[in-house]
């Protein structure tokens, strides 16, 4: 641990995490807003589902830490909702598992802090003949995607959760099959300018205290 100490962001999920600090990244974008105000600290994990998450809940968010997180911003259910295959190799999650997950993810983030926040992030869509193109497979299907983030959205809104409709959000483009994905799945600097974008407004319309918007926090040796 450097200091002085800054709240700390913590973005926490699959691949759709782990590579959000790749260039024009989301999570690259808040690194770069929130410059000298807050440590944006990435806990991404391609090709993880939500099953996978609640068994290292303890330690990546370890309950006796005496700094917690300011900000917790998670994404799971892109890969929970594939579908399943005979070998039963693939990373699909039934919906009702997938539900009780995020909900045990939801109560522990809770319990670290009075003042630790949460985002959920839900299943985004998908651009079903890319995905065929660059994997070969017919696994992920939009409809599967809006059961998965419909359900996350459910949630949310009955634990008083923070949450982004992929879904919904990145359709607000009439052309987001061609340009929010580079492979189907995966986000462009476009798709990713749009999450991040979605991200700063709930963090700025959010009545926390402290409010945790970049404008509102000090910066350092200012």
């Amino acid at each position: 641990m450097v200091g002085p100490r800054r709240p700390q962001f913590v973005l926490f999920g699959s691949s759709v995490v782990q590579f959000s600090f790749g260039e024009e990244g989301w999570g690259a974008i808040l690194a770069d807003i929130y410059a000298r105000k807050a440590d944006i600290v990435l806990r991404g994990y391609s090709g993880w589902n939500s099953r996978q998450a609640v068994e290292v809940l303890d330690q990546v968010f370890p309950k006796d830490e005496a700094i917690q997180p300011s900000l917790v911003i998670v994404y799971f259910g892109g890969n929970d909702s594939v579908l399943p295959t005979q070998d039963g190799l693939s990373s699909h999650v039934p919906l009702d598992e997938y539900v009780e997950n995020m909900r045990k993810i939801a109560i522990h983030l809770k319990s670290l802090s009075e003042k630790t926040r949460i985002i959920f992030l839900t299943a985004p869509p998908v651009n079903e003949s890319q995905i065929l193109q660059f994997f070969g497979t017919k696994g992920r299907k939009n409809e599967l995607c809006k059961k998965y983030a419909d359900a996350c959205v459910k949630l949310c809104k009955e634990m008083n959760i923070k949450y982004i409709n992929l879904c919904t959000t990145l359709k607000q483009r009439d052309d987001w099959l061609t340009t929010c994905f580079t492979d189907g799945i995966h986000l462009t600097p476009i798709g990713s300018k749009i999450v991040a974008k979605e991200i700063l407004k709930v963090i700025m319309e959010a009545e926390w205290k402290p409010s945790l918007d970049w404008e509102s926090l000090p910066v350092e040796f200012a």
